[in-house]
């Protein structure tokens, strides 16, 4: 149970990107700009109701609000119920990127799993092609600083599964997607894989399911991620699913607010 719950404060693509390791040498392409006539949202708050197996287990909240050029996207993960009891987490994220071209400027994160707390915040520095990661440790106090090359545009973990939705999504074509990471950018393949009818508290929904994976299969063994997309010109994410070897975890849509 302990290793279950901290993974329901991420997304499923969170959880599939951290698994997602390439070849140190291979050339990452470019973050593929959002198609024309694609809008962010403006404002809009997303509730997604998170089960492990059968259990009900947490609630993740995801805001955008448009800043200028910025778009600011912010999270929340927290469980509920038995599981809280048995380990509690609250955890916050928040991205912010250019809306022009998907470009991420920073990604924060602060951790609450059990006893665990840690604050970080990453910086993309395109102009000098530089990440720097830092990390504080507010149990210990201990602090840290990673600092890696980038090559070009990257989006960040929490802003990719919803940057994803600005891309075309025709079955059987995959597209790619940089993304930054302490250690080095990560490459996330979306395959395309199919359309489905699926049902959550927020209504009936026409889907296209998406499933991130890594080019050369380094994934192997450690489960699979899938993300259904409204089929229609929003792309919203409707359900999430992370299916490993001691259970899953799915993340239902339950609202769509514009607030």
């Amino acid at each position: 149970m302990r290793k279950v719950v901290p993974l329901l404060a991420s997304s499923a693509l969170c959880l599939a990107m951290q698994a997602m390791r390439p070849d140190a040498g291979k050339q990452l392409p470019s973050l593929p700009p959002p198609q024309s006539g694609f809008q962010f949202p403006q404002h809009q708050t997303l509730t997604y109701a998170v089960d492990w197996r059968v259990f009900p287990a947490g609630v993740a909240v995801l805001h955008f609000d448009a800043d200028g050029t910025r778009e600011r996207l912010s999270a929340t993960a927290d469980t509920s119920g038995a599981i809280n009891l048995l380990f509690h987490v609250a955890d916050r994220f928040q991205s912010n990127f250019d809306r022009e071209n998907g470009c991420t400027a920073e990604f924060d994160k602060q951790t609450i799993e059990g006893r665990r707390r840690i604050d970080s915040t990453m910086r993309l520095d395109y102009a000098t092609g530089r990440s720097i990661l830092d990390e504080r440790n507010l149990t210990n106090g201990q602090k840290k600083r990673l600092e890696t090359g980038i090559p070009h545009c990257l989006t960040d973990l929490l802003t990719g599964v919803f940057y994803a939705a600005s891309q075309p999504m025709e079955i059987g074509r995959d597209f790619y997607l940089p993304v930054a990471d302490p250690l080095r950018p990560v490459l996330v393949t979306m395959k395309v894989e199919s359309r489905e009818e699926v049902k959550t508290q927020a209504g009936s929904f026409h889907t296209i399911r998406v499933q991130p994976t890594a080019d050369a299969g380094v994934v192997k063994n450690r489960g699979d991620i899938w993300i259904w997309y409204t089929n229609d010109e929003r792309h919203l994410p409707v359900q999430m699913r992370a299916r490993l070897f001691w259970g899953t975890i799915t993340f239902r849509l339950v609202s769509v607010e514009g607030k």
